[in-house]
């Protein structure tokens, strides 16, 4: 009884009882804070990771602005289910460069984390187009539009630049020739080996959506072409001494 009287005392204060939710959260708090502080690092690096190429990061934004995070999330969990349908579980570094995460809160589809490369472009053009014409049971929308809307990258030194502010590591070169990079890496035939030289020899190089121009729908596809397929699964070794 005694203990119970002694709550009594909070519950019946609202002054005390502030005062020490206060003190709860705040121990709770440095006890999850303080030991990142004596960490080297907090998220271990993993090769390969990259900061995003200029059409993907215009793709990106399309994404966000659409709101397909609302419906589909890019965070697979390490559960058996989860694993067996959608691929290796989800790494921190994958999200380290992206501001914000997207990791998602729901599935109305299917996980992106590693939707890069399982469809051909044509595949997700007619599935931006008319989502039902290849999923019929889809209850996704059309974004058709995404073809007829032509964008030429000129904001997109800012873009990177206001990324590297917040630790992004893009360099000079990177931000200096962003829209030169965003224009090549939509046209097979243009002169890319920069790109290459500033992202890796890996970086998808193509006409995504088919179309004349580069047009929302290749930005979009870009990014989504790239989820997941910059770590080598086959080679990954987790990093069990931290």
């Amino acid at each position: 009884m005694a203990i119970l009287d002694r709550h009594k005392i909070l519950e019946t204060n609202a002054t005390l009882l502030l005062i020490f939710s206060f003190l709860v959260v705040t121990i709770g708090g440095l006890v999850q804070i303080v030991p990142l502080f004596y960490l080297e690092n907090t998220i271990e690096d993993v090769e390969g990771m990259r900061p995003y190429t200029p059409l993907e990061m215009a793709g990106r934004e399309v994404y966000l602005r659409e709101g397909c995070y609302v419906c589909h999330s890019q965070m697979i969990r390490p559960m058996r289910d989860e694993v067996e349908r959608y691929g290796h579980y989800s790494l921190a570094a994958e999200s380290k460069y992206d501001h914000p995460f997207q990791w998602g809160s729901k599935r109305t589809g299917p996980d992106l984390a590693r939707v890069g490369g399982r469809y051909s472009d044509e595949w997700h053009a007619d599935h931006l187009t008319d989502p039902q014409s290849v999923v019929p049971e889809s209850i996704m929308p059309k974004y058709g539009y995404l073809s007829a809307k032509l964008i030429d990258g000129k904001y997109m030194a800012d873009l990177l630049a206001t990324n590297r502010v917040v630790g992004v590591p893009y360099t000079d070169d990177m931000i200096a020739f962003a829209q030169a990079d965003f224009a090549a890496q939509a046209d097979p035939d243009s002169d890319y080996d920069g790109l290459l030289e500033r992202y890796g020899e890996a970086v998808n190089v193509r006409n995504f959506d088919g179309e004349p121009g580069v047009t929302e729908m290749d930005a979009l596809i870009a990014y989504l072409q790239m989820l997941g397929t910059l770590v080598d699964f086959s080679t990954f070794t987790p990093d069990v001494s931290r």
